[in-house]
């Protein structure tokens, strides 16, 4: 039936497949545009925006879209009483044997999903009126890249199957340099105020005419004005003219700034010559609305300057909301300041909204009042998080975060949030739950003792975080529970550039259930059950391994150990077999004591949220038990530093991650991603299982499963693989496919190793030098997007490409859906 089901879909699409079929007769579908410039063809983004029409979308280079369109019919009734006499027997067979209602809601069914159909964008028919307004687009374009000269004319080449394409030839003739310079500044303030600045201009004489220079340009000014106190200048201030009789290809502009601005005085307009204003008054309203507008203020206190009121209660301490005004009384206006102090009062996450607003004082036209809006937002809010759950670990789970927030806890304008979570999912040994709570303090502001506060500017937007947290977990690995505590600062450098430092960032791991770990890593059972029956043979002994008794496992790997002169003479494979699986099982049931200093720097230059080209660049360095590993002289019996007889993590880190982002044109965009991760211990420490590194996963490389791949060129059949070195790379092709679908092609390649330099891990999983490179792993493959603005499902499928730990053919052996690997995911997977 399924089989069935499939051949009548396939036989359905194929009939849709005519691309032309709703294009009328003597009418041609447009399939191409083509792009010439001075004869040689151009498919640059930046002219593909002039071109007002286009082609219908496609995917793998089929009009999909136009496909589902064509499965409707414009013929097909319209209302169900149409739909009744085109289809007499189904009507009247659902209306005998139920209702008239229903034969009514049968034949919308079929309506409804005709129009679902058309709805569909249909083909794309050439207009000759749009094709002619095109070239005048292009022709308007390369006028403003300086070419005034140049031609442009398109030809429709039409085709019997009614299809056709357009061809846009471009001559763009000799560019317009320019020649003389000159500024004309009619006012003596702003020829005070642009002589002082000692700025270059960015017009330069020789340089090719270019219109975004112009605007480049006017901004400059515009800005230089706005900050020297100069509040009403604005761009209808400045003008340009450009000498377009000469015939030698050279223009002489001629800028011209304005002195004055018109003002409407009763009824009439007067110039008013523009000069340096300063702040006189600043009033901060703290609980703003609007129902509450023209009401008298009951509550008013003044610091340095500034008045705080609210029609109830001044309810934040004027000391710290102080900090976020820039514009202070008494000195002249700044327009970067105004800015700043309006990003400054949103960071602070209490405002619903933020307005400044300017008024002149009557009689004083050097002087300006400034009055700062804040609608605060509740001061307690409640939040609800849940996902859903997917991987090779957990089959199906679900996880919910409940949430309460304490807005203004100390009238600093601190963020106090108390979170509870819980999760729930089944996995191969049975279900699981884990919860857990924590409790955080945002500081908009360096809390730090020695006057180490006053290090960072305030225009950086000083924060601090303290948090602590304890989750438990039950029946997920070990059993394991968490207490942490994270002492956080963090400052935005600029408005691209963020640094992080964490201080105290420390977490204790306990593992409750060791006992239950031969059940987790049944393979490591598995082979040590095989080392067992060789060294029974060797030594006529007998050997009996519980899976769910640890302990008798652990007393056999001791036995070996110690029977190191024997058995390992005989049987090294066996005997490195046994010391390898303790030594992961005394890494991985061993409680952690992991105290954190990190230093983070992030460089992003994406200026919105939809902007599709930027960079992402990402460097973190950390080190753990560097102070209390010099406090402590304590070890355990395996020789490992402790602290208060809890082994101490001590480790180098450092992850470096860099992103980059194309958009190509026609809504696609191309990303790559680049990210290099080694984490290195001293002073004999182990490095905790939960700060090692893996690969495979949907935000990975997405044609192994999470922790399958690596370390190097083993394929130990384990089930969960780590290192301490990683190398991944991605590229990834994204489109549109059909309205809220967005396809996907994606290379990703990478892998882990060992550097720790243990005399335990076997060759294959070392990184020895730059020939390990070829021990990168190399998965290809596609994905589906469902687009909702706010949130992105996505499903990709990765097929291994290149196997690396494969001994003849490495190469596509298993390109195939059998050995795929399907991944569900939420938003992008970088």
């Amino acid at each position: 039936m399924k089989k069935l089901s499939l051949f009548f879909l396939f036989i359905l699409i194929f009939a849709s497949c005519n691309s032309t079929k709703h294009v009328a007769e003597n009418k041609h579908m447009l399939t191409q545009n083509y792009i010439f410039v001075d004869s040689v063809r151009n498919k640059s983004s930046d002219i593909q925006r002039y071109i007002l029409q286009k082609p219908n979308p496609r995917f793998l280079d089929l009009p999909f879209a136009l496909y589902l369109h064509n499965i409707g019919s414009y013929d097909k009734p319209k209302t169900p009483s149409e739909w009744g006499e085109k289809n007499p027997k189904s009507y009247n067979f659902i209306k005998n044997i139920f209702s008239e209602k229903q034969s009514i809601g049968y034949a919308n069914s079929f309506i409804s999903l005709n129009n679902w159909f058309l709805n569909y964008k249909g083909p794309e028919i050439i207009n000759p009126s749009k094709v002619k307004r095109t070239e005048d687009n292009l022709w308007a374009y390369y006028k403003t890249q300086g070419y005034f000269k140049s031609k442009v004319n398109s030809i429709i080449n039409r085709y019997n199957d009614k299809k056709a394409t357009v061809e846009y030839h471009i001559t763009k003739g000799k560019p317009t340099l320019l020649d003389t310079i000159k500024f004309k500044i009619e006012s003596k303030v702003l020829d005070s105020i642009y002589k002082k600045s000692a700025t270059s201009s960015l017009l330069k004489s020789g340089d090719q005419y270019n219109d975004r220079t112009f605007r480049n340009e006017a901004s400059r000014i515009l800005k230089l004005f706005r900050n020297s106190g100069i509040y009403h200048f604005n761009e209808s201030a400045l003008g340009f003219y450009v000498d377009s009789t000469r015939t030698d290809f050279k223009t002489n502009v001629d800028f011209l700034i304005s002195g004055s601005r018109l003002e409407e005085k009763d009824g009439n307009y007067v110039n008013k010559p523009f000069k340096v204003q300063k702040i006189t008054t600043v009033n901060v309203i703290t609980d703003y609305s609007f129902s509450k507008k023209g009401k008298t203020y009951k509550d008013t206190i003044t610091y340095k300057g500034i008045n705080f009121l609210a029609f109830n209660k001044v309810k934040y301490n004027p000391k710290y909301l102080s900090q976020s005004i820039f514009l202070k009384p008494n000195k002249i206006y700044k327009d970067t300041l105004r800015n700043l102090t309006r990003n400054h009062l949103k960071s602070l996450k209490n405002f619903k909204s933020t307005n400044i607003s300017f008024s002149a004082i009557p009689g004083k036209e050097n002087e300006l009042n400034m009055d700062v809006f804040l609608a605060p937002i509740e001061k307690y809010t409640l939040g609800l998080e849940t996902e859903i759950t997917h991987s090779n670990i957990r089959n199906l789970g679900s996880s919910a975060k409940f949430s309460i927030t304490n807005r203004n806890a100390f009238k600093g304008a601190e963020l106090l949030k108390l979170s509870f979570l819980g999760s729930y999912f089944t996995s191969n040994t049975g279900p699981g739950w884990e919860v857990g709570t924590d409790a955080s303090l945002e500081f908009p502001r360096f809390v730090a003792p020695f006057g180490l506060s006053k290090l960072v500017p305030k225009e950086m937007s000083p924060r601090t975080l303290f948090s602590i947290g304890s989750s438990f977990q039950k029946n997920i690995g070990l059993d394991r529970q968490t207490f942490t505590f994270l002492s956080d600062y963090k400052w935005q450098f600029n408005s691209k550039k963020t640094i992080q430092l964490e201080i105290f960032n420390t977490q204790y791991i306990q593992n409750l259930n060791i006992g239950n770990y031969f059940d987790i890593y049944s393979s490591e059972f598995s082979n040590l059950d095989d080392v067992a029956e060789v060294y029974d043979e060797v030594n006529n002994t007998t050997t009996n391994l519980d899976k769910s008794d640890a302990s008798t496992s652990v007393s056999f790997m001791n036995t070996v150990n110690s029977n190191k002169t024997n058995f390992q003479s005989t049987n090294p494979d066996e005997y490195n077999s046994a010391l390898n699986i303790l030594n992961r099982y005394n890494i991985v049931t061993s409680d952690f004591l992991i105290p954190t200093i990190a230093y983070s720097f992030t460089y992003n230059n994406q200026t919105k949220f939809n902007d599709n080209n930027f960079s992402f660049f990402k460097i973190r360095i950390s080190n753990s038990g560097n102070v209390l590993g010099f406090i402590s002289k304590e070890t355990n019996a395996n020789n490992k530093k402790t602290f208060a007889n809890i082994p101490l993590a001590q480790y180098f880190k450092t992850d470096i991650e860099y992103k980059k982002f194309w958009d190509v044109g026609l809504n696609s965009v191309f990303g790559f991603r680049t990210f290099l991760g080694a984490i290195i211990p001293y002073d004999n420490s182990d490095i905790p299982f939960t700060k090692s590194y893996f690969a495979g996963g949907s935000n990975d490389i997405r044609a192994w499963q999470t922790y399958e791949l690596g370390p190097g060129t083993r394929n130990t059949g384990l089930e969960f693989n780590v290192g301490s070195l990683k190398l991944l790379t991605s590229a990834e092709y994204r489109f549109n496919v059909v309205s809220k679908l967005k396809g996907a092609l994606f290379i990703d390649a990478g892998n882990i190793w060992d550097i720790t330099g243990s005399s335990l891990v076997d060759e294959k999983s070392k990184f020895s030098n730059l020939s390990s490179l070829k021990d990168i792993a190399i998965g290809s493959g596609f994905g589906a997007r469902l687009d909702f603005s706010f949130l992105i499902l996505r499903f990709d499928i990765g097929f291994k490409t290149y196997e690396p730990y494969l001994t003849d053919n490495k190469w596509l052996k298993n390109y195939n859906f059998k050995n795929a690997v399907y991944n569900i995911g939420i938003n992008y997977p970088f």
